[in-house]
């Protein structure tokens, strides 16, 4: 099932699910126990939004190995998290603003992760039972204020700097054997298959889990492969113009222009 976030033709922001060319009205919260309607009701949309709101947005630093390689360090022993601003959230086909303080933004195609209940403590054998969907992402940040302070979260939470969607898939058969393509301006920069992920998707719930709440609707960005735009020669830096696409078999496109 693929659930969209979307404003209607009223001016009203609702949840539906995409089924062709047209999307139906949803009723009910999507994280209540006793599930959800999806009604006859079509929505006209006016506004593709983000899939999701997310109460918080981790993220995993160097999950892939080869991108572990191209950033000069050895695989890590743990997954590295960070957090990214909830205000970095960009809706589909929304423009990238590069920030006035950076000249180094590059991108970080991404599969997201989409938690359907407040998990706890879960262990790696029932973790997947806790995800409710997943989307792509893109993992924009500012290289040269990541290099200047050590921690990354003002370099990954400038506003704009979390483009997501265009849905959620509940359905994805085998999220751990997917593959995932990036592309600046038509052009292949990143393609692997998630199965290249050093820590699973299980492993990554389960290790943010311990003694950490996460909440329904938490969003996880499991990490980037390879080809990041400062491990090129000379350096990919997005300027104004550019435009970046981030797919995921099995779920769908995600494109954002750049603009300053």
């Amino acid at each position: 099932m693929q659930i969209v976030r979307v404003q209607d033709a009223e001016g009203r922001i609702l949840y539906g699910r995409r089924q062709g060319e047209q999307v139906l009205r949803i009723e009910g919260s999507l994280w209540d126990e006793e599930g959800f309607i999806v009604t006859d009701e079509p929505v006209e949309v006016a506004e593709l939004l983000a899939p999701i709101t997310p109460p918080n947005i981790f993220a995993i630093g160097k999950n892939y190995r080869g991108h572990a390689q191209e950033m000069g360090s050895p695989p890590p022993a743990d997954p590295i998290i960070f957090l990214k601003a909830t205000t970095s959230l960009l809706d589909p086909g929304q423009p990238i603003v590069l920030p006035a303080c950076s000249q180094e933004i590059d991108y970080e195609g991404e599969l997201a992760v989409v938690i359907g209940r407040e998990t706890r403590d879960v262990s790696v054998e029932h973790a997947m039972k806790c995800v409710f969907g997943y989307t792509c992402a893109n993992d924009v940040t500012a290289r040269d204020w990541q290099k200047r302070q050590g921690q990354w979260v003002r370099a990954k939470s400038f506003d704009t700097f979390c483009p997501m969607g265009p849905w959620i898939e509940t359905e994805l058969a085998n999220p751990q054997a997917v593959t995932l393509t990036t592309r600046v301006n038509g052009q292949i920069v990143q393609q692997t298959s998630t199965a290249d992920m050093l820590f699973p998707i299980a492993h990554l719930i389960s290790f943010l889990s311990q003694d950490l709440t996460l909440l329904a609707g938490t969003v996880i960005l499991t990490g980037t492969p390879e080809g990041v735009g400062m491990s090129r020669t000379p350096p990919l830096w997005l300027k104004a113009g550019d435009q970046v696409s981030v797919s995921v078999d099995g779920i769908g496109e995600l494109t954002s222009p750049v603009s300053d």
